[in-house]
């Protein structure tokens, strides 16, 4: 007798071999593993850009609503910031892993994944965000990495960006945009902080070549909102984890909405009259559109 809810391995190959399970089911797998968590939406958006035939929302739903049932996927579900709506995330389950390590595809994925704190599957969500928002409204984009990983010398630790990083060209030059996502979870302020150490040691002793970077990657700290942009700027200054190399930059989440980025990126200056930090907007031509 089987278990209720249990799947076995067989069940799934004799799905393929009917073809109740294909290859945009394959696609979205691919999806999920590459991003870790992703929104319905989010993965509309990487189909659409991946020029991968899905048909309609509903169709999609369909599909996840299968690979979910077959235990491939699992699914969570959140409240939207604003109470408004409920967002389903999906992340894999044992059977998914199995499945793409059975076509040679490279699957992390371990069973404690699945039992990360919210506000990390937060940040993760809002790093997808924001690295479709620039694969979208950006000319200059070239490619994205979801979890790009830095090196902090001196403390001896390797470390992820946790909003991804995107790789802009335009005329043959490239830089790499790295997205630090912050939220206001437990103990935010020391997290920043402890985060921007490593960045410092990283940006310190940076040499051409450091983790694949032929040019300082640029820093953007990716906030909850425009006050919360402050915040997080007060404390990188109050412990003086600044980075001298590069100019510091900040974006808000709904600031990846607008039509064009080419202005949706921050930066503090110290007016040396005042002795004190203003707000200004940086315009970049590098994002736009045109």
């Amino acid at each position: 007798m089987e278990k209720t809810g249990y799947v076995s391995m067989n069940q799934i190959v004799h799905k393929i071999n009917l073809g109740h399970i294909n290859d945009l089911h394959f696609a979205i797998l691919d999806l999920v593993n590459e991003f870790e968590f992703i929104t319905s939406r989010q993965l509309c958006q990487m189909l659409e850009y991946k020029q991968i035939e899905y048909k309609s929302q509903d169709k999609l739903n369909n599909k996840l609503e299968q690979l979910v049932k077959s235990k491939i996927l699992t699914r969570y579900y959140f409240t939207s910031e604003d109470g408004k709506g409920i967002y389903r995330i999906y992340c894999l389950e044992k059977m998914g892993k199995y499945l793409l390590t059975s076509r040679g595809t490279e699957c992390k994925w371990q069973q404690s994944d699945n039992t990360k704190p919210v506000a990390m599957i937060k940040k993760r969500l809002a790093g997808n965000q924001v690295i479709i928002a620039y694969l979208r409204k950006v000319k200059a984009f070239d490619e994205y990495i979801v979890k790009p990983t830095l090196n902090a010398k001196t403390l001896g630790k390797v470390f992820k960006s946790s909003g991804g990083a995107v790789k802009l060209t335009k005329n043959s030059k490239s830089i790499t945009f790295l997205f630090e996502v912050v939220r206001r979870e437990d103990d935010w302020q020391k997290k920043i902080v402890d985060k921007m150490s490593m960045y410092k040691d990283f940006y310190d002793n940076f040499v051409p070549g450091d983790c694949n970077f032929k040019t300082l990657p640029q820093l953007i700290v990716v906030c909850e909102d425009e006050r919360h942009t402050a915040e997080v700027f007060k404390e990188i200054v109050s412990h003086k984890v600044e980075i001298d190399k590069i100019k510091l930059y900040f974006t808000t989440d709904l600031r990846q909405i607008q039509e064009t980025l080419a202005k949706t990126l921050i930066e503090f200056k110290l007016d040396e009259t005042t002795n004190k930090y203003k707000v200004e907007d940086v315009e970049l031509k590098l994002l736009d559109m045109e």
